[in-house]
């Protein structure tokens, strides 16, 4: 699997697409820091686009690695090879690189402006790590459906729409929800809906540790209210990690089962 994880790793991060993603990150860090020398103002704005960017480009580069390499893929399953390590091989060095292009690109600029300047460096380190779980989480999401369709059409289409339920579509039914069952007690039907998807997950948990979750509203207020800072906290990874966990398991028991 080792060696797997590495041909897919430094395949990826050959490619012009990882540098392109790096260099996007590296220069909104600096001109972030540039127009505003306030680390804090600056992770909730880098929040803003990270909780939207960071999964799109995770699901698109998942489905199109698996659709490129398909062949080396069924060239590496008839050899005495297990199927887990290929595809456990091949989405940790696809995640990996983008995870690090990532931490690397938006961690050279904080860490020469903001580490010394600010304590807001730690706020800044938990965008890093939420970051990254959505990378985990939504390239497991992408390998799930290419591995359940051979037509890359569908396979596109499917993980663009993903996308989009889960960062647009999904709010848009919570809130409506909130606001036609007004009358109930809504606070655990909040919570849970909260866990369920890991964008507002990720975004709940850098609020709450920014102390400003009035910006979500009544769902970051009865967060806080009812996990409290903490332990709401780890609660919350705790959830990512089930998050990034479960698409993993079954993206190996579909490999396992798929006839190639």
């Amino acid at each position: 699997m080792l060696k797997i994880l590495k041909y897919s790793f430094y395949d990826l991060m050959r490619s012009r697409w990882s540098y392109v993603y790096f260099i996007f990150y590296l220069l909104l860090g600096f001109v972030l820091l540039f127009l505003n020398n306030d680390v804090s103002k600056a992770v909730i704005t880098l929040m803003n686009i990270i909780i939207v960017l960071v999964p799109l480009i995770a699901t698109i580069f998942g489905v199109m690695y698996y659709y490129n390499s398909k062949e080396f893929t069924e060239l590496l399953l008839a050899q005495p090879i297990k199927r887990t390590s290929i595809f456990l091989g091949q989405y940790l060095g696809v995640s990996g690189s983008l995870a690090m292009s990532l931490v690397l690109g938006l961690g050279i600029p904080f860490t020469l402006y903001g580490l010394l300047k600010s304590n807001a460096i730690w706020d800044f380190s938990l965008l890093l790590v939420a970051g990254a779980f959505l990378t985990f989480i939504f390239t497991a999401l992408a390998f799930n459906i290419a591995l359940s369709n051979e037509n890359k059409i569908k396979g596109f289409g499917y993980a663009v729409l993903l996308w989009l339920f889960l960062a647009v579509i999904y709010d848009g039914i919570f809130l409506i929800s909130l606001i036609i069952f007004e009358e109930y007690p809504l606070d655990n039907f909040s919570l849970v809906s909260t866990m369920l998807n890991p964008i507002d997950l990720s975004r709940t948990l850098i609020l709450l540790k920014l102390d400003i979750s009035a910006l979500l509203g009544y769902t970051g207020a009865v967060f806080k209210k009812f996990f409290g800072t903490n332990f709401g906290f780890f609660v919350s990874m705790g959830v990512l990690m089930i998050w990034t966990i479960l698409p993993v398991w079954r993206m190996v028991h579909k490999a396992k089962r798929k006839d190639f």
